[in-house]
């Protein structure tokens, strides 16, 4: 059968999902009365939430009797593990690319990983009917960039398209078709079959899937031979580890799911039930003649995180897995399939260290076990940094930041504290776009007060770019903290008399514990604070001393504020119900005794 392998690859919110979602309808996936709703392939309730693709999926569909596999990439730069590995299924690329944005950082980092795969690359310029775009600008940015990753002259010369996802159209030129069969003949047409050569089986494993009642399930492209029901194989791991196994199911893509088949051949994707140990970047090779492919190489992670047990009075309250023994499991069996992630033990038996991609990276992962009833404990963030030459090295980011022309210099004061420099401003409609180069500390709560100082108008967007000497410190957070300074519930009483001194993370009646974050000061330093004291009632009334107290509702913080928000000595303790940010230390005293050794040892 005659087959195309496609990538969907793009900046954050320039509209794959939307795209793959009128791939399916144009070429009739679904009944015609069949409500799917939007963003079909965003299945994950952490995906739908947060609207943005986190895991790469597959579908097939079948067009003019050419079967297209599909497959819809993260476009955040923190899941770009999930992009690099996946880009092997594929033999060709959809670039998508924003009508009034143009190629944004994300856009470059996939790219590059493609061109330099020999991947034949389709440009698509979608939202051409947003007001401000600028279809032929764009097509010539896109052009640079092409250029500017040495792309070969066959690279260069790409088909464009342009259309609105949103609307269902898609054309060569920029006037309007019906639907997307432009397009999806475009597909057919400039996207080469895939390469297959002569000799016994080979093929990568570069995805996972996983079935209660299948186990775990391998995915990934049949690059030479044909694999075949129950036939006996060779599976070639790192290090020269050779295991034989046996196929026990085989599956190809169609539609949205999978459909059990006897055999592969070479160029189509399939998933393969019934091997154990296996893990992403092996082979399965033939059994007889055992040959193993290059190992996926996947960019080392920029930052770490301390994940322990959680040790906070409330402990095991709102989990089920409380213990060192559930945590270690569990991340352990998330880098099987998170290639760009990785745990280390440390001293302790009770803490991991856990190296990401980035906040979101991590974020995402730390949600996904809270919502599986982990309790744990998680530290600051750290960037990485490296010993190059005898200097201290640390990773530095492309910073892309589009903002409205009138909050542009305050968006600059911002990250030149921190230590950026800026490279590119120019106007964009009635946007200023700003590219920075900046160290990723740096950029830890920056996007929080980026947003507070231009009304919530600053679109924020940065990628890995390269290690660089040191830059010295980088100012944190200017205020203090208020701390509980004993277990109880919070009383509106305590919290009105209090409200001078900074704003809240909690309402009244909230339980708390001593040692936990509960408000910000006004001011630098911490202050230890009594939020539970009640008023104490007599038999006499006097008028206008019992008014109803005013208070400011709480400041909600979500997984990654907290992230950003909390200093070296602080941490946050994660629970299914709640995030708390407390103190390291709980006890006042042992935090001053620690504060007065590390300034003895300091001198």
């Amino acid at each position: 059968m005659d087959i195309r392998n496609i990538a969907i690859i793009a900046h954050v919110d320039h509209g794959k999902t939307t795209l793959v979602d009128k791939i399916l309808h144009a070429t009739k996936v679904f009944r015609e009365n069949q409500d799917t709703g939007e963003l079909i392939m965003d299945n994950n309730d952490l995906e739908r939430e947060r609207g943005i693709t986190i895991f790469s999926k597959n579908a097939a569909v079948e067009y003019k009797g050419v079967k297209i596999n599909v497959i819809d990439t993260p476009g955040h730069a923190d899941f770009g593990g999930e992009v690099e590995r996946v880009l092997k299924m594929a033999d060709g690329v959809c670039l998508l690319v924003d009508a009034f944005e143009g190629p944004m950082p994300q856009t470059r980092f996939v790219l590059q990983k493609a061109l330099a795969l020999g991947l034949k690359p389709i440009v698509i310029i979608n939202k051409v009917d947003k007001p401000n775009c600028r279809p032929d600008e764009v097509h010539d940015a896109v052009f640079e960039l092409f250029f500017n990753l040495d792309a070969t002259e066959e690279q260069l010369d790409f088909p464009t398209f342009y259309g609105s996802g949103k609307n269902g159209w898609f054309n060569d030129s920029l006037t309007q078709s019906e639907d997307i069969t432009p397009l999806l003949d475009g597909i057919i047409k400039h996207v080469p079959q895939p390469k297959v050569s002569e000799g016994p089986l080979q093929m990568q494993i570069t995805s996972l899937d996983y079935s209660s009642f299948l186990g775990r399930i391998a995915i990934g492209k049949v690059a030479r031979g044909t694999v075949k029901e129950n036939q006996p194989i060779a599976l070639m791991q790192d290090g020269g580890v050779i295991k034989k196994q046996r196929v026990r199911e085989l599956y190809v893509f169609e539609g949205m799911g999978k459909k059990k088949v006897s055999e592969v051949v070479a160029g189509d994707l399939c998933a393969v039930v019934g091997l154990e140990g296996f893990n992403i970047g092996d082979t399965i090779a033939d059994a007889d003649n055992p040959e193993a492919l290059e190992v996926i190489s996947v960019d080392e992670p920029t930052m770490n995180m301390q994940f322990s047990i959680n040790n906070s009075p409330f402990f095991g309250r709102d989990g089920k897995f409380v213990t060192s023994r559930h945590l270690r499991d569990r991340l352990m069996k998330e880098t099987e399939k998170n290639l760009a992630l990785r745990v280390y033990d440390t001293d302790s038996a009770d803490s991991f260290m856990v190296y990401g991609r980035g906040i979101l990276h991590l974020g995402v992962l730390i949600e996904t076990m809270r919502r599986e009833g982990y309790e744990l404990t998680i530290g600051q963030p750290q960037v990485i940094t490296k010993e190059i030459d005898g200097k201290k090295h640390e990773p530095f980011e492309t910073l892309v930041v589009d903002v409205p022309q009138e909050y542009a210099s305050k968006v600059i004061d911002l990250v030149t504290r921190r230590k950026g420099e800026m490279l590119v401003m120019e106007t964009k409609g009635e946007m200023q776009h700003l590219e920075f180069e900046i160290p990723s500390r740096g950029l830890l709560g920056l996007r929080t007060n980026m947003l507070t100082n231009t009304a919530g108008e600053a679109v924020m967007n940065h990628r890995f770019s390269e290690y660089k000497p040191w830059k010295g410190p980088i100012p944190g957070r200017n205020n203090g903290v208020l701390i509980a300074k004993d277990n109880g519930t919070t009383t509106g009483y305590s919290l009105d008399k209090l409200q001078d001194r900074g704003y809240f993370f909690v309402d009244p009646g909230e339980e708390v514990y001593r040692g936990q974050v509960i408000g910000e000061n006004n001011k630098p330093g911490d202050i230890v604070v009594n939020s539970n004291e009640g008023k104490k009632l007599t038999n006499h009334r006097a008028s206008g001393s019992d008014a109803a107290t005013n208070i400011a509702p709480k400041r909600e913080m979500t997984l990654e504020e907290c992230m950003e928000y909390i200093q070296q000595d602080e941490c946050i303790e994660v629970t299914p119900v709640n995030i708390r940010m407390r103190k390291v230390i709980l006890d006042e005293n042992e935090r001053v005794k620690q504060q007065k050794r590390m300034s003895a040892e300091a001198v």
